[in-house]
């Protein structure tokens, strides 16, 4: 279901969603077999994609059928995946999601977890669950006004409607556009991966104000130090 592959200079890890035919739905052992690449990643940049013509549907209908109404086990899967969402969130590395086709429910809420989303001409994207009486819960009611602000949050969460690669790019649902998403995730990797991981640590920090400046200053002096020669290069 999951297919990971690594870059000859093990700078990059490829985890590929592996259901094409079911356009990469997710089920149970789907979430957890993510969730274990993710976690199991030392590399600096984990490119997350899907094999074939759609990135990733969502959570896998059957499975949710299968769940034949009982809340407590529809609130474990919801858990399941807000746990997936959130490895990929505070993961160390850089994760990019290159969207290519479909991004469709929790597929969507994947991607809104990740550093980076670059998108396709031919990628779309949609939470069409409200149309039959759902909605996403894989932390996409969290992340999605984050990422778009309320206002378009609630205007695309409640309509259900599907956008292209151009609107999604312009509500900053994406932000690149690209025919290989993948270039973007390389041209990250060719960076320090030291200052990387500590870069999207204190762009994801969420702590106060005055504590998030100390910890940029003292994460800066760490660089610093650990790049004197690199800084000095530069000059010369």
């Amino acid at each position: 279901m999951i297919d990971v592959t690594i870059d000859d200079d093990r700078s990059i890890r490829t985890v590929a969603l592996d259901r094409p035919a079911a356009r990469n739905a997710l089920t149970v052992a789907g979430l957890e077999s993510l969730e274990a690449a993710i976690a199991d990643a030392d590399e600096s940049v984990i490119y997350l994609t899907g094999n074939g013509p759609a990135f990733c549907a969502g959570a896998d209908l059957e499975a949710v059928a299968d769940l034949d109404g009982d809340r407590d086990r529809a609130r474990e899967f919801a858990r399941l995946g807000q746990r997936v969402a959130r490895r990929i969130e505070a993961s160390p590395a850089v994760v990019v999601a290159g969207i290519d086709g479909a991004a469709r429910g929790g597929g969507l809420e994947l991607a809104l977890a990740c550093d980076v989303r670059v998108g396709t001409p031919e990628s779309t994207y949609g939470e069409p669950g409200v149309t039959f009486g759902l909605f996403g819960a894989w932390g996409g009611t969290v992340r999605l006004p984050r990422v778009l602000g309320e206002g378009n949050a609630l205007e695309f969460a409640l309509s259900g409607r599907t956008v292209d690669a151009e609107e999604a790019l312009q509500l900053g649902l994406i932000s690149r556009l690209e025919d290989d998403p993948r270039s973007v995730a390389a041209e990250i990797a060719s960076n320090a991966h030291d200052a990387l991981s500590a870069l999207k640590r204190r762009i994801r920090d969420d702590a106060e104000r005055a504590t998030q400046e100390r910890r940029e200053a003292a994460a800066f002096a760490d660089l610093l130090e650990a790049h004197a020669d690199d800084v000095d290069a530069v000059l010369e």
